[in-house]
């Protein structure tokens, strides 16, 4: 059989990918009307940005499972698998009428995507090596930002019709499912066995819980965004759906444009290095927002804070690949998928108490300080590698 084009393997990958930032930025636009349609549900506030970062729980809970069958039993069936639950699970919403059901489709979703992202990200790990990795990372976590627009803007369209109607943007998982089963082939990589394989090879703890650690508190702080801000919006004037997916949007492609020049940046800094310099521009973007009396400095913020957004992502995923063994890749990048969509989902239940107490603008700030404070860290560690060890290795 004909090898698959690089190119149309690449796609695929890429478009795979764009499905993850789809979980939830294609119906968080739609979360006011969402809450008024159920708005007689107790603790209805929480339950509403629930069906936003609920996915990313059972992302977070089935992403190390994913990870560990992908390295005993290969990638590419439980990625078919994992993209067809996916548009069941995501358009069958649409059409329910009670919350709980629509809460265990969402849960669904969830496991679909952790079994996804893990493979997806795997595949470009196996495929791809050097330099070439951070290349083809950059342009992943582009695509996700250009998906994140793209289902912004169609589910802000959308709500504004009828709550349910983005839900029906999730059919696009049944448009890649050919393009997987045509384009991609399972890498030849060490496998674990019966009797060996992954199982006796320890995955580098030492260097890894660090990088986990920062997946799960930037995306913790990045859900700020997607989950909050439609309130923030309305608490400006600002009602339209279309509208707070749009603002949502320029971050993510902003984003988009910043991740394709991650192998770039790349050359030139250290993966502590890039932390700093992210967590700076994050930092200066929620000072904006949380600060902003109109939509204009609303969405300029926003613009701020995706320079940063952008290397999040890849950046993380590169680093993970690097300290990683072959034969337990898939584990680590499962359990890096899990402190990712671990950190959406715990944002909104440490950000109700603290809107509670400081509003919503002000969550934002205290938000700031943080990344503040992990910029200036960030910073003096990447300084201090460079003058000790002048290298971006590390």
């Amino acid at each position: 059989m004909r090898p698959p084009h690089p190119t149309l393997r690449l796609l695929t990958l890429l478009l795979v990918s764009m499905m993850t930032i789809m979980a939830s930025a294609t119906i968080s636009p739609s979360l006011p009307r969402l809450r008024m349609a159920f708005e007689w549900v107790p603790a209805i506030d929480l339950w509403v940005r629930m069906v936003v970062t609920l996915p990313a729980l059972f992302t977070a809970m089935g992403a190390p499972l994913a990870g560990m069958l992908i390295d005993r039993f290969g990638r590419k069936r439980l990625l078919v698998a994992s993209v067809a639950l996916y548009g069941v699970a995501g358009t069958l919403p649409g059409v329910l009428t009670d919350l709980p059901l629509i809460l265990v489709c969402r849960a669904l979703l969830g496991l679909a995507v952790g079994g996804l992202m893990t493979t997806a990200t795997a595949l470009i790990a196996d495929y791809y090596a050097g330099p070439e990795r951070g290349v083809v990372l950059g342009r992943q976590a582009a695509f996700m930002g250009v998906g994140g627009l793209v289902f912004m803007l169609s589910g802000g369209l959308l709500a504004d019709i009828h709550w349910r109607a983005p839900f029906a943007v999730y059919l696009y998982a049944f448009l890649i499912l050919p393009f997987i089963l045509l384009f991609l082939t399972e890498p030849e990589v060490k496998r674990g066995a019966a009797g060996g394989g992954s199982e006796r090879v320890p995955l580098p703890w030492s260097n890894l819980w660090l990088v986990y650690a920062l997946a799960m508190a930037g995306m913790m702080i990045f859900y700020l965004i997607p989950v909050q801000l439609p309130f923030l919006l309305r608490r400006l004037g600002v009602a339209s759906s279309a509208l707070a997916g749009l603002a949502v949007g320029v971050s993510t492609l902003v984003g988009s444009v910043v991740s394709l020049r991650y192998a770039r940046v790349r050359q030139v800094l250290s993966y502590r290095g890039i932390m700093a310099v992210l967590f700076a521009c994050m930092g200066l973007g929620y000072v904006i927002v949380g600060t902003a009396q109109s939509y204009a400095a609303v969405v300029g913020g926003l613009a701020v804070s995706g320079l940063g957004q952008g290397l999040l992502t890849p950046n993380m995923s590169n680093w993970a690949a690097s300290l990683a063994p072959e034969a337990v890749r898939g584990r680590a990048m499962g359990l890096l998928t899990t402190s990712l969509f671990l950190g959406q989902f715990i944002s909104p239940l440490l950000a109700q108490p603290l809107i509670g107490a400081v509003g919503l603008g002000g969550a934002f700030l205290v938000a700031s300080g943080l990344l503040s404070a992990l910029a200036g860290t960030f910073g003096a560690l990447a300084w201090y590698a460079r003058t000790k060890a002048p290298s971006v290795a590390t």
